[in-house]
């Protein structure tokens, strides 16, 4: 390459550099950044939560649900149990126990199946399942009894829940459904209305359905019924 030509191209590469030195130092100038002599403030914005979650769930008066609830549908409802659990009268356990007659069955004492420590416990303070105690198992039984084997990540429609403890009730239950109290599910369960556990305990809804079916699975079939699979219920 000739002296001339390289010079050519050296005075290009300069005049280009300039260039582009020249126009970020002309557009640094028109719009330059002004530091802001009184910075504002953040707005925090709240994520929108379901108006149904923000309030606490009132406990069903068992007297006025259970006598119009949808027993097909709760049957419809067993089917995500039936991985693990048996409701025939007289059937064989499975990876759950047998759940035939659990509603007023006492906790963790179907023959034949080995409970976890923690139905065990339950079922040591508990003298049966009752609608309330079947209706918080099965909501969420790793949440309600801590160390349960029943897997089930739970029921959370309570229309789901309602409609599967009348289906284990027909199945082989003594347990009476008692009287409707409409003013018991009126007050929220923040202010004093009996929890699942205290209105069972209290005599408001006479332990309710589900005898334990096993430990996880003790919560009637129902603590089966998974949204996702079935529970493997009373393990």
């Amino acid at each position: 390459m000739s002296d001339l030509t390289f010079n050519k191209v050296a005075g290009a590469v300069l005049a280009t550099g300039l260039a582009i030195f020249g126009l970020r130092e002309l557009s640094s100038g028109i719009f330059g950044h002004e530091k802001v002599e009184k910075p504002g403030f953040a707005v925090e914005v709240a994520a929108e939560t379901g108006g149904d979650a923000a309030a606490a769930e009132v406990p069903p008066d068992w007297g006025t649900v259970l006598p119009t609830a949808d027993v097909a549908a709760g049957q419809a409802v067993f089917a995500k149990c039936q991985s693990c659990h048996n409701i025939t009268n007289g059937g064989a356990n499975g990876t759950g126990p047998n759940l035939w007659g659990v509603v007023g069955h006492k906790p963790g004492s179907h023959a034949g199946f080995a409970y976890s420590p923690a139905m065990e416990a339950f079922a040591a303070k508990q003298p049966i399942w009752d609608y309330e105690h079947v209706y918080e198992f099965v909501k969420n039984p790793q949440k309600y009894m801590p160390g349960t084997k029943m897997t089930f990540v739970g029921l959370k429609k309570q229309e789901d829940r309602i409609n599967l403890i009348a289906y284990l009730h027909a199945q082989g239950s003594t347990l009476p459904i008692p009287a409707p109290n409409p003013a018991a599910a009126t007050a929220p369960a923040a202010e004093g209305a009996p929890t699942a556990t205290g209105n069972a305990e209290a005599g408001n809804t006479t332990a309710v359905a589900g005898g334990p079916a096993g430990q996880g699975a003790a919560a009637p079939a129902g603590g089966a019924p998974a949204e996702q699979k079935a529970p493997a219920a009373q393990h």
